[in-house]
């Protein structure tokens, strides 16, 4: 069970919250039936001291040792996603023109078509210059993985990738880290064309299998990557709890 986010997000998570968070994150199913909730008091006594007023965590995938501790902690579920997977490479990856996003060039209009395209979503909406900045800080991010569209000049689509190093339980993985159309141009084929240029990214990037993350009602998101060869590999759900 990992922190997924506390509201309002601070500039930079105080140690204590830090240490939570790491202390939750590293419980198997069996410790959380027994530990889990007494982990989460401590999860949510930090983010309280750190003045948020909600947290959210996920269980990922979910388990009844996630599941018992959430409820004895007060938490709610509040979404469910699903981890999707396919083989790479993904066969012709059309002729859309990206390139790689350009910090400082290209952050305001970056986040003017992530907001809009995530107006509804409760993490990836409502970013500002300093949540971009800490998500490109990250030591995984490699800016030629991050794709933009652009048409008649104007960012209007892109296609974040992050490539997963190969581990003992797993393949080398290429996740769609995250993607976003504006919805002015909705209705182009513009989605799909961007999640065929990452994975192409990411197959030349040496990954053999993709995975991404999408929300378990987004219907109109899982039949397009269904149509693009996905399938269902695991499942999450995401629990919350005002301070």
């Amino acid at each position: 069970m990992h922190l997924l986010a506390v509201r309002p997000e601070p500039h930079e998570r105080p140690p204590a919250l830090v240490r939570a968070a790491d202390a939750l994150a590293g419980a198997d199913d069996e410790a959380l039936a027994t530990d889990g909730a007494a982990l989460l008091g401590r999860l949510l006594d930090a983010a309280r001291a750190a003045a948020a007023e909600a947290v959210s965590v996920i269980a990922q995938p979910t388990s009844p040792g996630a599941e018992a501790a959430a409820a004895a902690a007060g938490f709610d579920p509040v979404r469910e996603l699903r981890e999707l997977r396919r083989p790479l490479p993904a066969g012709d990856p059309g002729d859309l023109p990206v390139r790689a996003f350009r910090p400082g060039a290209d952050d305001e209009a970056w986040l003017a078509v992530n907001n809009r395209a995530f107006a509804w979503h409760p993490e990836q909406g409502g970013w500002d210059a300093g949540d971009l900045a800490r998500a490109l800080a990250e030591p995984w991010v490699e800016l030629d993985g991050f794709l933009v569209h652009e048409r008649d000049g104007a960012l209007d689509g892109f296609c974040w990738t992050k490539l997963h190093p190969t581990t003992g339980d797993e393949p080398t993985l290429g996740e769609i880290y995250v993607i976003g159309v504006d919805p002015s141009a909705h209705g182009r084929g513009l989605g799909r064309a961007l999640v065929l240029a990452g994975l192409d990214h990411l197959a030349r990037a040496g990954a053999g299998t993709a995975t991404l993350w999408v929300e378990a009602d987004n219907a109109p998101a899982l039949a397009l990557y269904e149509r693009l060869g996905f399938h269902e590999h695991a499942r999450a759900r995401v629990f919350e709890r005002s301070v």
